[in-house]
């Protein structure tokens, strides 16, 4: 076999294949082989036809094809490795010459991975905000705590802000009322935000028993996006009322004795999550002035596919979960189609460029993947997508997709040496230390390859915050 590769840009190249008909032998065989458990001779045993029967019957031509198609994949990968290319995506292929006994010629275009220079960049400085905890911050974590902890008490009185409501709801479009329109038994808090807008006018100054009807737009559910008439009925009022901030309260709402110990473990561990952010914001913006010096041609074919898959995980999971369609979800969005498919194009082209700069780098730094890091980010990415890590491990296994988490975590380490090696200041102009031990010993740990997908425009894959089972988490 012969091959030879014309570049015909910076991300796309044609081989052209000549394989001598005698390499064609086994698959030739094959076809034989396949197409006689196929075909019933009247004088043969099945699949004991002889070659010479089965092109007088079927034809030469059709063995030929059989032959070919089997062939194929293994004269191209052949010539990918031959060429020492990275196609990107499924070649185009076109058979331009196929002399029976003589020569099979043919020509794949394809996309490849682009050369990039990858340049200095140690001098990067970012600034980010600095770590500070204010009295106010304690206190609010305080009060958030104590919200927990609130207790109610039913009342005979109109309803107020901050009480909790027990009610009724009927949505009628069109005059008609929806058939996933009525809930019942619901209990809401009067300025939590948390139902449909329109709701905390509608109940403040309700007694038990009293009904109220707005307009609002619903947020879910057959009609979502659209204009309905609520109709609410009260029920009951109960006055929600606090704990008293004292020792007392840290012993109930926490492992510690005193009121003081209780506001230090809260400073501590809001320390954490703002050096955790911090250090998300840190990767975001390393990353960011990493892309702007780096050129990357664009591979066409593949950021089309990427827009397409953008776009499809959007209308049919995202929006298709909420009853939504992509029209009115533009409306509510305020944006026109065009708008859409920009943004759509910028954040698939900044996600392309992320991998390959990323990649390159872990290259060059010759990054490798142990099994317990690869282990580490399977047990997360099987948090965020509410499955157990034995059944996304399954998965992926089956999706053939540990190849696609293996270089997720070859990213992220790639851009947690860009980060090592650049200047990060807050905005008190002192050196951050991003590295500090004690920033991940409690709270959710930012990972390099979601701070690289974050900034890339896709999907966050960052893990949300479970629900923590002790009371001291919870401050």
């Amino acid at each position: 076999m012969k091959s030879a590769v014309e570049t015909l840009n910076p991300t796309r190249v044609r081989l052209t294949v000549e394989v001598p008909f005698e390499e064609l032998k086994p698959s030739l065989d094959a076809a034989y082989k396949k197409i006689n458990q196929q075909i019933t001779v009247p004088g043969f045993r099945k699949g004991k036809v002889p070659a010479r029967v089965i092109d007088q019957r079927f034809g030469r031509g059709a063995v030929l094809e059989e032959a070919v198609n089997e062939a194929l994949p293994k004269f191209y990968s052949e010539a990918v490795t031959e060429g020492e290319l990275n196609p990107l995506g499924r070649p185009e292929v076109d058979i331009t010459d196929l002399k029976d006994g003589e020569l099979l010629t043919f020509t794949a275009e394809v996309d490849i991975r682009p050369e990039i220079e990858i340049p200095d960049y140690s001098d990067i400085e970012v600034t980010v905000d600095a770590v500070e905890v204010a009295d106010a911050d304690v206190e609010e974590a305080i009060d958030q705590l104590r919200e927990r902890f609130a207790s109610t008490t039913e009342v005979e009185r109109a309803a107020a802000e901050g009480d909790v409501v027990r009610l009724d709801l009927e949505a009628r479009v069109d005059g008609e009322v929806l058939a996933d329109g009525v809930a019942e038994g619901i209990d809401y808090t009067i300025g939590s935000g948390r139902l449909l807008d329109g709701i905390d006018e509608a109940v403040t100054g309700l007694e038990a028993g009293g009904t109220a009807t707005f307009t609002s737009e619903l947020k879910g559910g057959s009609a979502a996006g659209r204009e309905a008439e609520i109709t609410v009925t009260v029920h009951a009022v109960s006055a929600r009322e606090l704990p008293a901030v004292d020792d007392e309260f840290a012993q109930m709402a926490s492992e510690f004795d005193t009121l003081e110990e209780l506001r230090e473990d809260a400073r501590t561990r809001l320390a954490r999550q703002k050096k955790y952010d911090q250090a998300t914001k840190a990767q975001e913006q390393v990353l960011d002035a990493l892309l702007e010096r780096v050129e990357v041609p664009m591979p066409e074919n593949l950021l089309r596919d990427e827009i397409e898959t953008r776009k499809h995980n959007l209308v049919n999971h995202q929006l298709g979960r909420l009853g939504m369609d992509l029209d009115r979800y533009l409306e509510m969005q305020d944006k026109t189609a065009e708008e859409f498919e920009n943004e759509l194009r910028e954040q698939a082209e900044k996600g392309i460029r992320t991998q390959f700069v990323l990649d390159e780098i872990a290259k060059r730094e010759k990054v490798n993947v142990s099994q317990e890091e690869l282990t580490e980010h399977l047990v997360r990415r099987a948090q965020s997508s509410g499955m157990s890590p034995d059944e996304f491990a399954r998965a992926v296994v089956e999706g053939g997709q540990v190849p696609m988490l293996v270089g997720e975590v070859s990213r992220g380490k790639a851009l947690a040496a860009v980060v090592e090696t650049v200047r990060v200041v807050d905005t008190n102009g002192e050196t951050v230390d991003l590295e500090d031990d004690e920033t991940d010993a409690d709270a959710e740990t930012v990972t390099p390859q979601e701070a690289a997908a974050a900034t890339g425009g896709e999907e966050s894959n960052a893990d949300d915050a479970d629900g923590k089972a002790s009371k001291r988490d919870d401050a």
